[in-house]
Order: structure tokens, then sequence, then C-alpha cells
């Protein structure tokens, strides 16, 4: 018997009830009332379909699997499935029917929601939302229907993660939440929701403290940073230049990329990023050390396009392009890990306070007391804090140049 396939006997009790009943691979039996039958699930380019073959008295269980391997080979070959005709029941014939697959439902329900994230960080969090369902759902439902989607697969999707990727597997999970939900709303599923938390996955997965649901960035370790500034600054590319000024301000991908030169105040060595752009939605200044302005000033810069980091296609570059340039020169780390490079160093390599280090990564202030104390910026003393890291990436120049003066 092939794998998942159900016994004559067990589809004769299924055909005398109600519903849509998995038989084998991509074979079901619809019953509904007296009617009975055979259907065939698939996908041609992309799309979810669904096609009935014929009556269930009209078809054996045998001349049915022998059946959808002939319609399977028909679709690979590009040629037009018939629709069938029952010779007891007269049935009409029921052409291919488009069903909705979880794949459909999350791509459309993702392009409806992008409309309320707004600016540059709006657009990276849509893709981020969508990528993230890609990466974890989509390979587990395989275009599965929406209506079918389960427990189980809901299951098969965050166990892999949850204990190692704890807040990924939270927002995978509260995503394929909203996309059922959604599908419901679209009358395309009934029942309750498979990845409902409270009362239904809260009983089948372990609770995740909140502490423990941090994901460390994969981080370059400080020492490492000069050497690979240097590296960096031998390539002459946008991806590059972002890069390099990403980690000379310590600020977030898509603060950078989406970087104007209407935001930077050449006259006051100073960078403005407007509230839109900032994850906390506050404005947040930049001091700008001597070397982030040197290499804005060797920056080219296009007609009619205001962004700093621009794209050959697009007015910005692409959120994945720094990342894809560091892969290439050191797999396995992140552009976000180089925030944690810069924290790590200011705790063991200076002096400076940590509210000055936090409030150059934009941090938001836990301490409802500190916060509402905290009336300026620290923007002194952060100019200070920023140039003196500056200072340390440039260090690799200053120690290779020395060794060559004693050397010669």
């Amino acid at each position: 018997m092939a794998k998942g396939l159900l016994t004559a006997q067990e589809v004769r009790r299924l055909s005398k009830v109600d519903g849509v009943h998995r038989v084998g691979p991509a074979l079901y039996l619809r019953v509904r009332g007296s009617s009975a039958l055979w259907t065939w699930r698939y996908t041609d380019t992309g799309k979810a379909h669904e096609y009935s073959m014929g009556a269930f008295g009209d078809l054996t269980l045998a001349d049915a699997v022998a059946k959808v391997s002939d319609l399977r080979a028909r679709v690979k070959r590009g040629e037009e499935l018939p629709a069938f005709n029952s010779r007891r029941r007269n049935e009409t014939a029921v052409p291919t029917k488009r069903i909705e697959s979880f794949r459909d439902v999350a791509e459309a329900l993702c392009e409806s929601l992008r409309a309320g994230w707004k600016g540059v960080n709006g657009g990276k969090h849509g893709d981020d939302w969508i990528n993230s369902l890609r990466t974890y759902a989509f390979p587990v439902f395989d275009d599965k229907p929406v209506g079918d989607v389960s427990t189980d697969d809901v299951l098969a999707a965050l166990n892999p993660i949850w204990r190692t990727k704890t807040e990924t597997a939270t927002r995978v999970r509260q995503r394929i939440e909203a996309v059922l939900s959604a599908a419901k709303a679209r009358g395309l599923r009934t029942g309750e929701n498979p990845a409902a938390w409270r009362g239904h996955l809260d009983t089948l997965l372990p609770m995740i403290s909140k502490r423990r649901r941090v994901e460390h960035h994969p981080a370059m370790p400080r020492a490492d940073l000069p050497a690979f500034m240097a590296e960096l600054q031998r390539r002459s590319n946008m991806s590059a230049w972002a890069l390099q000024f990403t980690i000379l301000t310590a600020c977030r991908t898509g603060e950078v990329i989406g970087a104007q030169w209407s935001e930077i105040d050449l006259a006051r060595d100073l960078w403005v990023i407007p509230a839109s752009r900032m994850k906390a939605h506050v404005e947040h200044r930049v001091p700008l050390s001597r070397q982030a302005l040197a290499l804005l000033g060797t920056m080219p810069r296009t007609d009619g396009n205001d962004a700093v980091f621009w794209g050959a296609r697009k007015p910005t570059i692409s959120n994945m392009a720094m990342l894809q340039l560091l892969r290439g020169m050191r797999p396995g780390l992140t552009v976000h890990g180089f925030r944690s490079s810069f924290r790590d160093w200011a705790a063991e390599n200076t002096t400076f306070p940590a509210e000055v280090v936090e409030m150059a990564l934009a941090h938001t202030v836990q301490n409802q007391v500190e916060a509402a104390y905290r009336r300026g910026d620290l923007l002194d003393k952060r100019r200070e804090l920023m140039q003196a890291w500056a200072d340390y990436l440039e260090c690799f120049h200053q120690s290779t140049a020395s060794s060559r003066n004693t050397s010669g």
C-alpha cells in the first residue's frame, strides 16, 4: 500500500460522512449528502487547484489512484485537463476549481497590511513579515489549501525553532494566526484557529520567558573590527559604503538605507533621522565623526534622488544589499551584529556611561522614572563616544603605518 493511502474499507466508510476527506497524497473524497466525488488537489504555476475526477461509485480506490497519476503527468506536459462525466448519475461536468492556498492568503494579506506600514522601516517590516512565513511556514504547509491547515501543521512549522529561535517562532505563530483569521473572514475556512495561543497552543508548547526570547545577532569580535573596516574600505560600491556608514554610526539597517541628504547637516556634523523612520518613533540625532563625514564627502550623487545610498534600479539600495556583501566577506555574521560589537567595545574598552551608549543606539528607556527625568539626548557626550569609536575602527591603519615606519 502506498504511504499515506487509506484502505478501500476506510474509504467506503468515509463516503458516508459529510466533509472533505484526505484519502492519500493529493487524493480527496468530497462528500455531501448522497453525493461523493473523487477530487485531486495540485499546484500549477504556483497556484493551488482542485480537480473533480468523478463520482465515488464510478471509480474504485485503485482507479482513482491511477487517474491521479495520469492527471499529474498531463499537467506536467502542459495539457488541458478534461472535465469528468458520471455514467451512473449523469452528473454535469465540474471544471477545475481554483482554491486558495495558505501561501495565496498570506501574500494577499501582507500586501493589504503594507498600507499601514509606512516609510522605509515599514517596507522592511513587510518584507520581514512575509519572509518569515516563506522561511518557516510555506515549506511545511507546501501550498496546502488554507482551509485544511491544522494544528499538526502549525506545530510542524513551530517545533523546530520554538526553543532555539523563540522570538522568531513567536512572531511566525502570530503571523500564521493572522493569515488563518483572514481566511476565516473571507469564508475560506471554518472552525477554531489552530494557531491560536490562549487555550490551544499554550497547552501544547512550553511557555518561554521573555528574557529567554532575546535572540543575539551573530557579531564580529571587537578586536577584528579595525582590520575588517580596512578590508571594507578597499571596496568601491554602494553596499560597501553603506555598511561602513552603518558601522561608524551604529545605526540600524533601515535607518541607513533610508538616509536622505536633506537629513545630513554638514554645518553641524549631524545626521537627523525623523521620527517616522525610527523604531521608537522618536527623532534621533546622530553625531557624525570625522571618518563618517569623510565617507559622505566621497559619495556619488544622482540628479533628482535625495537618497544617500541609492540603488541602480531603485531609489535606495535593497535592505539585503549589506547583508549579502557581509555574507560574502564573513559568512554567519549579521549587519545588526555590529551594534552589539559597538556596545561590547563601549563597555569593555571605554568609560562612557551606559546611558550614553544606550542613547547612541537609540534604545528606548525602559525605566519610566529615568525616562521622565531624561530631557536631553546627551548629544555632546555621544559626539565624543562616536569619535572614539571611529578612531578605534581606524586604528588598523595607524598600527600598520607605524609598523612600516619601524621596519623602514
